[in-house]
C-alpha cells in the first residue's frame, strides 16, 4: 500500500486516514502496538513521516505514545470509556437538532440512502461485511454532524466515534457494531420531518442504549485475529 501523494504532510495524512480506519473498523485492536518501521514498509515512507501521522492519531485520543516503549493503538480505561460517552452525550442531540433545522431533500436522501447500505452489511456475513457494519455505523453519526454545519464540533466527534469503537470492542456484551439500525432509522425520520427536538430526544436514548451495552468490569480485549475474523 502507498500514499497517494509525494509531499510528506500529504503521506502523513494519508496514513493517519489509514490508520484511523483501520481503528474505527475494529481491524487494529485496542493495545495493538504500532511499530514506526512496520507501519513505514506499508506505506513505503519515512519513519518522519510515520511518526507524524501517529502524533497526530496521539491527540485525536486513538493512539497513546509511551516513552521508550512507543506507539499503540489506545486501550481506553473504563473511566475514560465513561467520559467518552458522556461527551457524545452532551454533543449529539444538540447537533440533531441543529440538523434538523439545516437539513434538505438531498441530506434525507444521502442519509436513506446510508441506512440501506446500514441494512445491507448487517444481512451479509464475513469480516468484510462486518467492518462495512462498523464503518457504516459510525459514518451515520457523522453525517448527521456534517449536515449541522459546524466543523469544529464534527472533526472533534469523528475522534469520539473512533474512541468509541476501542471502547466498544474492549467492552462490549453483544458484539454489535456499537448502533441499532432501528434507532439510526427513527433518527433520520425526526430529522426528515424536521423534528430537531425528537431528533434530539432519539439521539439522546441511542447513545444510552450503545452504553447500556458495555461491561466495565471486562479486563481485556479480544486480540487482532478475534477481530478480523467477525
Amino acid at each position: 500500500m502507498t500514499a497517494p501523494s509525494d509531499t510528506p504532510s500529504s503521506r502523513s495524512d494519508a496514513i493517519r486516514d489509514a490508520l484511523y480506519d483501520a481503528i474505527v473498523d475494529r481491524r487494529l485492536a485496542p493495545g495493538t502496538r504500532l511499530v514506526e518501521d512496520e507501519v513505514g514498509a506499508t506505506f513505503g515512507a519515512s519513519r518522519t513521516v510515520v511518526r507524524a501521522a501517529l502524533q497526530a492519531l496521539a491527540v485525536g485520543g486513538v493512539v497513546t505514545l509511551e516513552r521508550n516503549r512507543g506507539a499503540f493503538v489506545a486501550r481506553p480505561t473504563p473511566e475514560e470509556a465513561r467520559q467518552v460517552f458522556a461527551a457524545r452525550r452532551m454533543i449529539e442531540p444538540g447537533l440533531a437538532i441543529a440538523a434538523a433545522e439545516r437539513i434538505g431533500p438531498a441530506d434525507v436522501e444521502a442519509l436513506e440512502a446510508h441506512l440501506a447500505r446500514e441494512a445491507a452489511a448487517i444481512a451479509e456475513r464475513g469480516p468484510t461485511a462486518r467492518r462495512a457494519e462498523i464503518r457504516a455505523s459510525g459514518d451515520l453519526h457523522l453525517m448527521i454532524a456534517a449536515i449541522a454545519g459546524n466543523d469544529l464540533v464534527t472533526r472533534f466527534l469523528r475522534d469520539l466515534v473512533a474512541r468509541s469503537s476501542l471502547v466498544i470492542a474492549l467492552y462490549g456484551r453483544s458484539g454489535a457494531s456499537s448502533c441499532a439500525r432501528d434507532e439510526h432509522g427513527g433518527i433520520v425520520e425526526a430529522l426528515g420531518r424536521r423534528d430537531g427536538a425528537l431528533a434530539g430526544a432519539l439521539m439522546r436514548e441511542h447513545i444510552d442504549h450503545i452504553e447500556a451495552d458495555l461491561d466495565y468490569s471486562a479486563a481485556g480485549a479480544a486480540d487482532i485475529q478475534a477481530l478480523l475474523a467477525r
